[in-house]
């Protein structure tokens, strides 16, 4: 049986760019396929190297075993709860095939990893853009994970795509919010509606910003907000009078609101965005940084942690570098390297 196989009747939506955005001819996925092998060459080398010195150590199913897979998973940055789910369901595979081919090994531990993050979980990774009306996009996040920079490859993504887009500045309590994004928006082309005055309660620029939008007609409205964490009930306050502010203009609104969340900071990371999960109703995650950690395993630490899909992934620095996720794709890169025979 091939490595991706036993995937292939689980999805319930095919990962893909936004059905609204484009539909990716076969150079475009290609050279996604390329973006997402770069991106994710750190984490592919070290779980290829830990996954192929436990088959290369196999002899029998023993505590030793079952200690390197263990090690091998938390190390991946997969989290305690999702670890031991996971290595549960690699020891009763072993243990059913009463497997002798180490290269057989190698093939559950990856099966196994990624059919948790199948099961169970919605992974349609689309956009949910409505026609014909003025869309919001909510980011949340705490600061320093490369939220303005995500909202800018958002909306560089978006207007490359021929939608009219602008971005709303909300996040009057960090210094320098408003400059770093309207930089951002200048280079890319996109207007920017800022506070009309210094330390602006958020919910009011959002208000005049979607004003805006409405009275321009614009398709897609991407709003900025606090990182901070310091006081969680002035955050949950702020962010729900920003959800009211939002839905009095339109009741579905808004479309998305995305958490990003860096990479590179791991379960520490997952915890902090804990806080607004509680606050706000997600709809995904933009993962960033993928490209700096070789720690893969986040994306099922997320699931676990949130049970939402990961929706964008950051895979350099660059404007192009923001790429929708796909669950195949991401996989396909992991393993990029790692010698599993088809069966």
């Amino acid at each position: 049986m091939g490595i991706f196989s036993k995937f292939k009747g689980l999805f319930k939506h095919k990962p893909k760019v936004s059905e609204q955005i484009t539909d990716l001819n076969k150079s475009k996925i290609e050279i996604k396929q390329k973006k997402f092998d770069q991106g994710l060459k750190k984490s592919s080398n070290i779980l290829n190297e830990s996954i192929n010195q436990i088959a290369a150590k196999y002899r029998r199913l023993d505590d030793e075993l079952i200690e390197s897979i263990e090690e091998t998973l938390l190390l991946f940055d997969i989290g305690t709860s999702a670890t031991q789910k996971i290595l549960q369901a690699i020891v009763d595979e072993i243990k059913y095939q009463n497997v002798t081919d180490p290269n057989l090994i190698k093939q559950i531990i990856v099966d196994k990893l990624f059919v948790y993050y199948i099961q169970d979980t919605d992974i349609d990774t689309n956009i949910n853009l409505l026609p014909n009306t003025m869309n919001v996009i909510l980011v949340t996040g705490v600061n320093g994970v490369g939220k303005t920079t995500s909202i800018a490859k958002l909306a560089h993504l978006y207007k490359s795509n021929n939608y009219k887009v602008c971005v709303i500045a909300a996040d009057t309590f960090r210094a320098g919010a408003v400059a770093q994004l309207e930089i951002w928006a200048n280079k890319i082309g996109v207007p920017i509606f800022k506070p009309q005055k210094s330390a602006q309660d958020p919910a009011s620029v959002v208000y005049g910003g979607l004003d805006f939008a409405k009275k321009n007609n614009f398709d897609i409205v991407i709003c900025d907000t606090s990182g901070r964490l310091q006081n969680k009930i002035n955050l949950m306050n702020e962010l729900k009078k920003i959800d009211g502010v939002i839905k009095r203009f339109d009741s579905n609104q808004p479309v998305e609101s995305l958490l990003v969340i860096d990479a590179t900071t791991g379960q520490s990371g997952i915890i902090q965005a804990r806080a607004f999960n509680e606050v706000t109703k997600i709809t995904g995650i933009v993962l960033t940084k993928m490209d700096s950690t070789a720690k893969g395993g986040i994306v099922l630490s997320i699931k676990d942690a949130f049970n939402l899909p990961v929706k964008f992934i950051g895979l350099g620095e660059g404007l192009e570098d923001l790429s929708s996720f796909d669950l195949e794709m991401f996989i396909s890169g992991l393993t990029k390297g790692l010698e599993i025979n088809e069966r």
